[in-house]
């Protein structure tokens, strides 16, 4: 896995504390994580910092966003995307206790064939249910 230097670098950004700091938190997260989490993890950053920097890392192709049923979309680290141009043809799966998000990079989304006249910009397919750790921590009881 890249180190937040070298993303940064591959991507020509300025390496700011708010940037590698950002970085270090997706990196440390086996969950995408939205706005209100970093906010979260970061306190001593503004929220117009952190959507500055989501905004830009999603359009260098370093995250992709995920939107789900709440209305707040989350991110998750990229790992073969170019600037502007994303591939996440995969599954995202969403727990509905934990509400923590996850990107299945295996499973992917099938090819979906729009009537005449459709151009598909971009898809996501998100699944929800119980993910395993709250399923054992409910039978557990």
């Amino acid at each position: 896995m890249k180190s937040v230097e070298q993303i940064l670098a591959s991507r020509r950004l300025r390496r700011t504390t708010v940037r590698k700091r950002v970085l270090l938190c997706f990196l440390s997260s086996e969950f995408a994580l939205s706005q209100h989490d970093l906010e979260q993890a970061l306190p001593s950053f503004d929220r117009v910092t952190l959507y500055r920097t989501l905004k830009t890392f999603t359009e260098e192709g370093i995250l992709h966003k995920i939107p789900d049923d709440s209305g707040t979309p989350r991110y998750a680290l990229c790992h073969d995307c170019e600037p502007h141009a994303h591939q996440h043809h995969h599954v995202h799966f969403k727990c509905i206790r934990c509400e923590h998000t996850e990107c299945f990079e295996r499973l992917y989304v099938p090819n979906i064939s729009l009537p005449k006249g459709y151009e598909a910009e971009e898809f996501s397919l998100l699944v929800q249910g119980i993910c395993p750790r709250c399923s054992a921590h409910s039978n557990s009881k």
